[in-house]
């Protein structure tokens, strides 16, 4: 804290902020959604958790069950009095309202409260902004945080080109607002999305380039906090930024993991879903999220000790479900942090995963079950193996070997210096056999082929 009493972390100062979780007292029952409903006090404390992130100081958060929703302000005339008596009591500088507010409803409330508004989507990209750390990642939140602001009222455009991070929707005393120029917006979107294609087509010359030399690839999904970085860590042994905070990761990681068998694969670390993700965050975020639709396998991973998590599993499953991803593309449920279970539930969740052949319940944090989860992997990956027959050459030792290491012989046959054999190998195994020793697969012969 400096010396005046303002608030700081890491040396820099950090706002007082208020939490208001707006929830209308007589939600339809029936409003054609096959996903329960969320409880207000778990969606206040996921805003809580949000804020937080942004490294706030949250000074008062609550549940406002509103009568209806009032066009001009969201809230009713009689809850902004009480709330600007609250801010100016509490010293708040900003008000985050955990819903979407049009441009005149975030106005009008600044006017009513005397403090900065925002809401969910713009609390969400600045933490987007403040944490993205490679290139594409940071063109990617800018994109949709001038997605957002086209419409709304704020400060300078010179605020983009800030190099610490976050987009300036949370402000400071004293900063004036004005209409950003349309023009200038629409520009630099259309730079930032002939950019983003730049680094979609690089991205796919790196598939490309895996596939030469390819492994399959699995990539880690799931919920935001729901432990995907801790599990990339313990699997990977990588050293990947995790931590126990809402959107800890948002810049892809991938790294090689050696399963018991032997065969190789590529695990990747994304970024965490969330409830009400912004439609053009997902848009933006498109090449990022290719990673997952190339997948061989999705690892969507839960955080079993949390109250909802059968509504951040669904949550998660409509994004998926968005993705355009292959019919074919297995997925493993992999329940996270059991732990964090009494031991009653710990052992239901360990008797459910142990019935369902594509489930695995697991800790990341201290690896129990990660044995298991790897073993699945590998029965997986070598479900996806095909039988090939090749005919070599008894002195060429490195390419027997090679095959014995990498795949599942079945049958040999050996005859005047020649080696008969029949051995699974997956897609990417075969190409890298065919690109080491300049070997293709025969066509089966029927007597080998029957008696495998």
């Amino acid at each position: 804290m400096e010396e005046d009493g303002t608030p700081t972390r890491n040396g820099r100062p950090v706002s007082r902020a208020a939490v208001l979780c707006p929830e209308l007292r007589q939600r339809a029952s029936s409003d054609g959604s096959a996903f329960p409903q969320r409880e207000s006090e778990s969606r206040l404390d996921e805003a809580v958790g949000l804020a937080l992130a942004i490294d706030l100081v949250v000074a008062h958060s609550e549940i406002l069950r509103l009568a209806r929703i009032v066009p001009a302000t969201y809230l009713g005339s009689g809850v902004v009095e009480r709330l600007r008596d609250l801010v100016e009591a509490l010293e708040i500088e900003v008000v985050i309202v955990d819903a979407a507010l049009s441009p005149v409803q975030q106005r009008n409330l600044e006017r009513g409260l005397h403090a900065k508004v925002i809401d969910r989507t713009a609390l969400i990209l600045e933490i987007f902004g403040a944490r993205a750390r490679t290139h594409e990642g940071r063109l990617q939140v800018e994109l949709a945080a001038l997605s957002y602001q086209r419409s709304r009222l704020v400060r300078s455009w010179t605020h983009l080109e800030r190099q610490r991070g976050g987009f300036g929707f949370l402000g400071g005393p004293g900063e004036s607002q004005l209409e950003i120029d349309r023009r200038l917006i629409g520009e630099r979107i259309g730079r930032l999305r002939r950019e983003l294609e730049g680094v979609q087509r690089t991205r796919a010359l790196h598939r490309r380039a895996r596939r030469k030399v390819p492994y399959p690839v699995a990539a880690l999904v799931g919920y935001t906090n729901a432990g995907k970085s801790t599990l990339f860590n313990r699997l990977a042994e990588a050293g990947v930024f995790a931590e126990d905070q809402l959107f800890a990761t948002l810049d892809p990681t991938m790294r090689q993991v050696v399963l018991p068998s032997g065969q190789r694969f590529i695990l990747s670390d994304t970024v965490g879903f969330i409830s009400q993700l912004p439609t053009h965050l997902v848009a933006a975020f498109r090449a990022t999220l290719e990673e997952v639709m190339e997948a061989d396998l999705i690892l969507h991973v839960r955080d079993v000790a949390h109250p909802e998590t059968e509504i951040q599993k669904a949550d998660v499953l409509a994004v998926l479900a968005g993705l355009d991803l292959p019919e074919d593309q297995p997925q493993i449920e992999v329940l996270n942090k059991i732990d964090l279970l009494d031991p009653p539930a710990r052992d239901l969740v360990i008797e459910r995963a142990r019935r369902e052949p594509d489930a695995v319940a697991v800790s990341a944090r201290v690896g129990e079950g990660c044995g298991n989860l790897l073993a699945l992997l590998d029965r997986v990956l070598m479900a996806q193996r095909v039988l090939h027959s090749f005919e070599l050459d008894l002195a060429d030792g490195a390419a027997l070997a090679w095959l014995y290491a990498h795949g599942q012989v079945v049958r040999r046959e050996d005859s005047e210096g020649h080696a008969s054999v029949q051995v699974t190998l997956d897609p990417a195994d075969l190409a890298r056999f065919e690109h080491r020793f300049g070997k293709r697969p025969l066509p089966l012969r029927d007597e080998l082929s029957a008696a495998g």
